[in-house]
C-alpha cells in the first residue's frame, strides 16, 4: 500500500519567535486583536494598523512579528490548531476510557464549539482565506471564505499554508487519537483520518452555510458518516 502523501510544510508565519514573557504576551494580544477584528469586519478590512490599535501596541511591534496581515492571520490559524489539539487532549483525558464513537464525538464537538464561540474562527480556523488572483496580502470580497477544517482548496497563498491545512489537522488528530487509543499512527490510520477530515470539512462547510450556528441535521449526518467510516479503524 502506498504511503500517505506528505505535503511540504507551510512557511511559518512569525518573523521572530518571542523568547521573553513580555514579548509572548504582546504577541498574544496581537493575535487576540486580529481574531476580534476578523469577527467584526472580516478579512478584507483587516489591517496591521487596526490590529496594533486594538492590541494597544506600536505598529512596529506588529511588524516585528509579521510582514503583512496574511502572515498574522496564518499565525492565528496555527494558534487555533494548537488550541484545538489541547482541547481535544484535555477532553479525552477527562473522559477516561471512551470508545471509538466517543473519541469521534470529542473531535467533532470541540471543533463545532470553537466554530460557534472563538472570535474570528469562522474566517480563519486552521487556514487563511485564499487571496484573489494577483493578490498577495488578503482576499477580496469575492474570494472564498473559511467555514471548515482548513482553507478552501481553490486558490491558495503560494506558501502551502492553505492547500495543506487539512493535512496538518489530520496529522495532529492522528497523533492524538493514536495516543489515546493505544494505536500506532501508521500510514493506514493517517490515510483514514485525512479522508475523515476532508469529508467533515466539506460537510461542515455546508452545515454552517445553511445555518450560521451549524445546521443540526447536517451536523448529525456528518457524525454518522464519521462513525461509519472512522470507528472501525479506531477500535
Amino acid at each position: 500500500m502506498d504511503p500517505v502523501p506528505q505535503p511540504p510544510s507551510p512557511r511559518r508565519p512569525l518573523r521572530r519567535t518571542p523568547v521573553q514573557q513580555r514579548s509572548a504576551e504582546r504577541l498574544a494580544r496581537i493575535l487576540d486583536a486580529c481574531a476580534e477584528l476578523l469577527e467584526e469586519a472580516g478579512y478584507e478590512q483587516l489591517s496591521t494598523r487596526a490590529v496594533a490599535v486594538r492590541a494597544g501596541v506600536p505598529i512596529g511591534s506588529v511588524y516585528r512579528f509579521f510582514g503583512n496581515k496574511r502572515a498574522m492571520a496564518d499565525a492565528l490559524a496555527h494558534r487555533n490548531l494548537d488550541r484545538y489539539a489541547e482541547r481535544i487532549a484535555a477532553r479525552l483525558a477527562a473522559a477516561g476510557q471512551v470508545d471509538a464513537y466517543g473519541t469521534i464525538d470529542s473531535v467533532l464537538d470541540e471543533y463545532i464549539a470553537m466554530k460557534r464561540t472563538v472570535p474570528g474562527f469562522a474566517l480563519v480556523d486552521f487556514g487563511v482565506p485564499a487571496p484573489a488572483t494577483g493578490e498577495s496580502s488578503g482576499a477580496k470580497s469575492g474570494a472564498k471564505s473559511r467555514t471548515g477544517f482548513g482553507e478552501e482548496s481553490g486558490g491558495g497563498s503560494g506558501d502551502g499554508s492553505g492547500v495543506y491545512a487539512n493535512h496538518l489537522v489530520a496529522d495532529r488528530l492522528c497523533e492524538l487519537l493514536a495516543t489515546h487509543l493505544g494505536r500506532v499512527a501508521d500510514d493506514a490510520l493517517r490515510r483514514k483520518v485525512l479522508v475523515g477530515v476532508e469529508t467533515a470539512d466539506a460537510l461542515l462547510r455546508l452545515a454552517f452555510r445553511t445555518d450560521p450556528s451549524g445546521d443540526p441535521a447536517l451536523i448529525a449526518e456528518t457524525r454518522e458518516i464519521l462513525y461509519a467510516y472512522l470507528a472501525p479503524s479506531l477500535t
